[in-house]
């Protein structure tokens, strides 16, 4: 895509007033309501960016029981058209959210984990290779699985998911032309 028409993309995408439904699940054995700082600092930049969070909630690092919940979330008709996960992203044996959210993208966003891991080198070095954030497509909905530290999720939403989600949804939505059935 060349410059201008990336630009023009952009412009298009900023131009649309949407606003979206967005999900925040916090992958931990630990955290509760009182003690989820991402999961807080996740709802407070999305409603700060124009958008709203539907669905909110903690559950411990089980794959069944993530599983459960996402397609729970993915599948409702009334679901958020974004959901983002904080934790469960690291290499720990507790930690599968990589492997459950892995397996429900039907398209891989690859540059997304390729970025935020670039992007995190940039502010903590080489511990960035811990992170196995991916985010992509599943059930016609965006999902992303962040990394649990607050930290994490700013970068991840202010650096990436908030600036694109309006423009990611709506290609996502885009209904193909004539031309190319």
């Amino acid at each position: 895509m060349s410059e201008s028409s990336h630009q023009d993309h952009q412009r298009r995408a900023e131009r649309a007033e949407c606003t979206l439904q967005f999900g925040v699940l916090t992958v931990s054995d630990t955290r509760t309501e009182a003690t989820d700082a991402s999961g807080a600092a996740a709802r407070e930049l999305i409603r700060a960016a124009g958008h709203v969070v539907t669905r909110s909630s903690i559950v411990p690092d089980d794959p069944d029981l993530l599983r459960t919940v996402l397609e729970k979330w993915l599948l409702a008709h009334d679901g958020p058209q974004v959901v983002v996960t904080t934790g469960g992203t690291g290499i720990s044996p507790r930690d599968g959210t990589y492997e459950v959210v892995s397996a429900m993208l039907s398209r891989r966003l690859d540059g997304f984990g390729e970025l935020f891991r670039w992007i995190s080198y940039q502010q903590i070095g080489p511990a960035a290779m811990l992170s196995r954030a991916v985010g992509g497509v599943a059930h016609g909905r965006l999902l992303f699985a962040t990394p649990g530290s607050t930290n994490a999720v700013r970068t991840a939403l202010t650096e990436l998911i908030l600036p694109q989600a309006v423009h990611l949804w709506q290609e996502l939505n885009k209904q193909a032309s004539r031309g190319s059935e």
